[in-house]
């Protein structure tokens, strides 16, 4: 018989029409680009894998509609929220208050999942979203039937914090709604939910994927690089930028210090680096032979394809490329305000995939010294590439998630319940 439910507003759930699986994305998007490029990698692998579903993913992401979708693959944009530096939240366009911006947002990611109807919902990182207002809809989507996954980077911060983060936001107790928990790591490298108390009322959902291969995207003209691409290349990368500038500021420091570094460096900023800091940069670095800059590259895969090595800060999805791309790397991680980077970096560094160099700033340890970035950077191109560390199982990740979501996603869904009458019958 159909699996009929009652939704919130207390209708019954009509009886499902035949239909190719429908997969809903949550990605908050608060700051950065991180979790809208994970996202999209998982859904473009998808349906890859299965080409007659259709995927949703809703997200605040103010740069989503840069980004390259595979066919099946749509989004619903929803108001965007920005973290500010002191951590507090507040809307990113909108004249409303915080309050009002998360009800409007509650209350559009309820109605896609009520207009869409989702078979599998992947919830990338935060268990009740943002300022719970996933939890209606999680509570729909429990009751018609959905197959509820959430989604987590290998690292998420230090035990101590993300036990005091997911206590204050009721992340803990949402737990009991997911029936599996991805980490798209490995366990080797770390665990992210090891902290957390009651183990064993999860432990049996958590399933290490491996880390998110990237592939090469298919440019879209025109594609004009700098000059300095068309030979070998050091590309730096501050990701999204918002909090890259003492990266940058530290690469050219080096370069405008010792003129005699072999290899040219082109330094993207990223969309959310302030215009006053983007501008400074840019004078400087166009006073030195060795450096030029982009401004935004949502293809970004492709000037990592194209570098000899990378300098990056080592967010998830960076780290993915760079291991994906088998580039050599230095990775020079944040602290603030939290320690998911250095942590990462760290267990990296201890695996021989990359090189480590704290930025002293970010550490209270002093100034940074522009030969010290100079020393690293004459130094990477002679790193061995993260290959050579021949970590088993390492980028398995985006078929890892299909198997895992094969029995929900390889037939239509009336045809899936015929099969098990049959199979039962039988």
């Amino acid at each position: 018989m159909p699996f009929n439910v009652i939704d919130l507003n207390g209708a019954e759930r009509a009886p499902r029409s035949p239909h190719a699986p429908r997969v809903l994305i949550y990605s908050h998007d608060t700051f950065g680009l991180g979790h809208i490029r994970r996202c999209r990698a998982i859904a473009n692998s998808l349906v890859a894998s299965y080409p007659h579903i259709s995927v949703i993913i809703v997200s605040g992401s103010s740069v989503i509609s840069s980004f390259q979708f595979g066919d099946g693959v749509d989004y619903v944009r929803i108001p965007g929220v920005e973290k500010q530096s002191d951590g507090r939240y507040s809307p990113h366009h909108l004249n409303l208050d915080l309050s009002d911006t998360i009800r409007l947002r509650t209350d559009l990611i309820k109605q896609v999942v009520l207009s869409f109807d989702p078979d599998v919902v992947i919830v990338d990182k935060e268990p009740v979203g943002l300022r719970g207002e996933l939890l209606p809809s999680l509570e729909l989507l429990r009751r018609r039937g959905a197959r509820i996954v959430l989604g987590l980077r290998d690292v998420l911060d230090e035990p101590g914090k993300l036990l005091e983060e997911w206590r204050h936001s009721g992340a803990l107790d949402a737990l009991a709604v997911y029936d599996d928990i991805f980490v798209y790591g490995l366990e080797s490298v770390y665990q992210p939910l090891l902290g957390l108390p009651d183990q064993h009322l999860f432990a049996d959902k958590v399933r290490y994927t491996g880390y998110l291969k990237r592939a090469v995207p298919s440019p879209m003209p025109p594609n004009r690089h700098p000059r300095i691409t068309k030979g070998p290349f050091i590309l730096v990368t501050p990701g999204g930028g918002g909090d890259g500038m003492g990266l940058i500021d530290w690469v050219i420091s080096a370069y405008e210090t010792d003129p005699t570094i072999e290899l040219p460096a082109l330094i993207v900023f990223g969309p959310f680096m302030s215009r006053e800091k983007r501008k400074d940069f840019a004078e400087r670095i166009a006073r030195v032979p060795k450096l030029e800059s982009l401004g935004f590259e949502p293809r970004l895969e492709l000037l990592m394809n194209r570098a000899h090595c990378v300098v990056a800060m080592g967010g998830y999805n960076t780290f993915c490329e760079i291991l994906s791309f088998d580039k050599p790397a230095l990775i020079v991680p944040r602290v603030r305000p939290r320690l998911e980077q250095s942590i990462r970096a760290e267990r990296a560094d201890g695996l021989r995939l990359v090189d480590v160099l704290h930025d002293p700033v970010e550490t209270g340890q002093g100034p940074r010294d522009p030969k010290l970035m100079a020393a690293a950077l004459h130094a990477l191109p002679k790193r061995m590439p993260p290959s050579q560390a021949f970590v088993p199982s390492l980028l398995d990740g985006l078929p890892a998630i299909s198997r895992a979501l094969a029995d929900d996603l390889s037939m239509p869904i009336r045809g899936r319940a015929l099969a098990q009458n049959a199979a039962a019958v039988s």
